[in-house]
């Protein structure tokens, strides 16, 4: 193995300077080390190049034909890296063709170097150009979903070099937003969708009633849908009609619940907080709430087959500009959860 094999290629200066400790001579050399460096950084590597075939071909007509040059001009190669590295490196006389000790330290140089290059080459030829930019993201709370939690995962690993700035609003805001073309795209529960907005519908959300342990009915399993009609809500702040989760109040109405409203919240947190505090019943998404029913925070109540469905999809501008990495964000997302049907997408954990 040469000397010059590792994890780098040798620099020309590395050839210069270990040619002259190889030869004995780097007391000797009168052009001192300062010469010696200024003549390594003025190597050529086209010399070393025409050198290397010479060595592999031995002879010079050989080396002409492969570099499709004449011999005048692989001599003269030759000659001026001689010149320049202060060696001879080829022994000819007649028919005689050796290569000398210092020029058998230049060939295993160079083999290094070549080698190198051409890995160098390659790599650069199969990177592929990585996308960089930024992407804003508006979202309903709270997404549960292993399926979107692990496409960010994937994706900041497949593009660390996008920024993500992710914003949660109301659903009929990020609506508004998105028409007004004020970010990437946004994740929102969406009736009816306006149609400048493109979208793909992402999750299929089953609403149900809830109380907490705090509440009276907590535990109870005889509670029939007439024990619940004078029981306080806990709504959403959206929970009106006419926005993305009228259809609650729709229920309410045709039911003749007749409790009042006694807390609101926009966010999916606080609406169960409320719940499990005791202020009153409410709907949440049934997927959503699997942990605190399994560990007694909250108690499922009647109708068995829920409230209503409220779907959540993807949405964003279709005539909008976006950049490379916003673009790149909505198809890849599309993809990612086209992977999984939409009962797999409710999971907790990934399929």
């Amino acid at each position: 193995m040469s000397r010059y094999d590792g994890d780098r290629a040798p620099l020309a200066s590395d050839v210069r300077h270990q040619f002259f400790i190889d030869q004995g001579v780097m007391k000797e050399n009168p052009q001192g080390p300062t010469t010696m460096a200024r003549t390594g950084e003025r190597l050529d590597w086209n010399l070393l190049r025409t050198f290397l075939v010479i060595a592999q071909e031995r002879s010079i007509s050989g080396a002409a034909i492969k570099l499709h040059l004449t011999q005048s001009a692989v001599s003269q190669a030759l000659r001026r890296l001689e010149q320049q590295l202060d060696r001879r490196l080829i022994e000819r006389h007649h028919s005689k063709f050796a290569i000398t000790r210092a020029g058998e330290e230049v060939r295993q140089a160079a083999l290094a170097i070549h080698g190198n290059v051409s890995q160098l080459v390659s790599d650069v030829a199969q990177a592929e150009e990585e996308t960089v930019g930024r992407i804003h993201l508006l979202v309903a709370s709270r997404i549960h979903s292993a399926v979107y939690d692990d496409f960010w995962a994937r994706f900041h690993r497949a593009h660390p070099r996008i920024e993500v700035q992710l914003d949660v609003l109301p659903s009929s805001e990020i609506v508004n937003v998105l028409q007004q073309r004020g970010a990437t795209a946004g994740i929102a529960l969406c009736r009816q969708i306006p149609k400048r907005l493109d979208h793909k519908l992402f999750l299929q959300q089953r609403y149900a009633l809830f109380c907490g342990k705090n509440h009276p009915l907590f535990g109870r399993t005889d509670i029939r849908m007439e024990d619940l009609l004078n029981e306080n809500f806990v709504s959403f702040a959206s929970d009106a009609l006419g926005d993305s989760l009228s259809p609650l109040t729709i229920f309410r109405d045709q039911r003749g619940f007749s409790g009042s409203i006694i807390a609101t919240s926009s966010q999916h947190d606080e609406v169960k907080r409320l719940l499990v505090a005791g202020f009153g019943i409410g709907c949440l998404p049934e997927h959503s709430v699997w942990g605190d029913l399994a560990e007694g925070r909250l108690w499922r109540l009647p109708p068995g087959e829920g409230v209503c469905a409220a779907d959540l999809h993807l949405l964003w501008h279709g005539d909008a500009h976006r950049s490379a990495a916003e673009a790149l964000f909505i198809a890849a997302f599309r993809d990612h959860i086209d992977n999984y049907s939409l009962p797999q997408r409710l999971l907790p954990q990934l399929p």
